[in-house]
């Protein structure tokens, strides 16, 4: 391995202070010292760059060059993942807390409603769940666990199928029992209002026309269908009468038990990604999280059997 060239750490945090603040005396009082030390200490710097990092303006104070700009862009989040790393590492290994990422709709659907139960189980723990859509980078964030949406392929983390994804319809009760307009088989579909979920920059992801075509059912049109951006609001126009919607055992919630919701049919079709959970090797096996993805794959296994004995 060739030797890291790294300037004086002391003159990277003074020169980053200053490069926030473009005031010497405000980074001085940030980092505990002397607005001429940060003076000193990036004179220092510019020293061993070689090349100047600040224009010193009599009447603007100081402004960053160009270089100055970029590289300290560069420093901040150098600095702020060092800081990350050790918030991990101060944090005891026996801790008690864990703190979970999850999608809105997965969090809101599916995890927070059984928290209580783990908690029942597991009074000594403490779980935190955190609320993203993007995919958890554990080397800076503060998660210890995520639960991903994908296909499983998440080199360097220990990974566990928690669910597969299947789609269904679903529409409220009157809707089902309607005389004029039954729905019996998948092909009377033609005949209703198709709610449909507007899905970005997912690949694959099942939409109404991909459930059609699994189910052998052709001649149903879907450009009129009124969308929604959630699953949630999806399921509340169904539950309303709107419409029928498509749902997943995954985020139907518990509209289905509480009768909100009924399956006309018990036709479904698997979707193209799965939910998976992820943590790195190296802490997967910490008592803590043993015990909270243990948790996880048990209530994931008792909602399949749930599900699986609703269909009609």
């Amino acid at each position: 391995m060739s030797r890291r060239r790294l300037p004086p750490l002391n003159a990277l945090r003074a020169f980053e202070a200053a490069a926030r603040h473009l005031n010497f005396e405000k980074a001085g009082d940030e980092i505990a010292v002397t607005a001429s030390a940060v003076g000193q200490q990036v004179k220092s710097l510019e020293a061993w760059l070689g090349r100047p990092l600040f224009v010193r303006q009599p009447s603007r104070g100081i402004v960053l060059t160009p270089l100055g700009e970029r590289y300290a862009a560069s420093i901040t989040e150098v600095l702020n993942r060092l800081d990350e790393a050790t918030a991990r590492a101060l944090r005891p290994e026996a801790s008690n807390v864990i703190t979970v990422s999850a999608m809105p709709s997965l969090a809101s659907n599916w995890l927070i409603p059984r928290l209580g139960s783990f908690r029942e189980h597991h009074p000594e723990l403490d779980v935190r769940v955190s609320v993203s859509g993007h995919l958890t980078d554990f080397a800076r964030e503060d998660v210890d666990m995520a639960i991903r949406f994908g296909r499983g392929n998440y080199p360097g983390l220990r990974t566990d199928l928690l669910m597969e994804e299947y789609f269904f319809a679903v529409c409220s009760a009157a809707l089902l029992n309607n005389p004029e307009r039954p729905l019996r088989e998948p092909a009377d579909l033609r005949h209703h209002t198709l709610i449909y979920e507007a899905v970005d920059g997912v690949p694959d992801y099942t939409t109404w026309d991909r459930w059609l075509e699994a189910v052998g059912v052709q001649g149903v049109d879907t450009s009129r269908s009124p969308r929604f951006t959630h699953t949630y609001l999806c399921l509340q126009a169904a539950a309303s009468g709107q419409g029928v919607a498509l749902a997943t055992n995954v985020l139907i919630g518990d509209y289905l038990k509480a009768g909100r919701l009924v399956r006309p049919f018990p036709h479904q079709v698997k979707g193209s990604y799965q939910y998976y959970v992820v943590c790195p090797e190296a802490t997967a096996d910490r008592p803590a999280l043993a015990a909270f993805r243990a948790w996880l794959l048990d209530e994931a296994r008792a909602q399949e059997a749930a599900a699986e004995a609703s269909r009609p």
